[in-house]
């Protein structure tokens, strides 16, 4: 069970193309937005969506799959772990942001 503790699975589209960093190393980072959908019907009975936003970092060979293959709108299946981090902005304000750090990627749809 300890390889369960942080494990995150998503199915989503991606919310634009990705952004390629390479890294002076020459090491590769993509990050993407994906954007996974629940419905439910609300006391009305009407449908609603609910759409949910995730950041999503890839590095290395997974990385490089993301800068050759996905594009906006892109259907994939994502395994990874959460990542909490904080960092400060130029004006000293002190922001938080949650990833998920891609350990598999699933691309879906034609």
């Amino acid at each position: 069970m300890n390889a369960l503790k942080n494990k995150v699975q998503l199915i989503g589209n991606l919310g634009q193309d990705p952004e390629i960093v390479n890294l002076e190393n020459g090491s590769k980072l993509a990050k993407f937005s994906l954007a996974t959908t629940d419905s439910y019907k609300n006391a009305q009975g009407e449908k609603v969506d609910d759409t949910q936003w995730h950041n999503v970092v890839a590095w290395g060979k997974t990385a490089e799959i993301v800068e050759n293959y996905l594009v906006k709108g892109k259907q994939v299946a994502v395994e990874g772990k959460l990542i909490h981090r904080s960092y400060e902005t130029k004006e000293g304000e002190k922001r938080y942001i949650t990833e998920v750090k891609c350990n598999e990627l699933l691309m879906l749809g034609k």
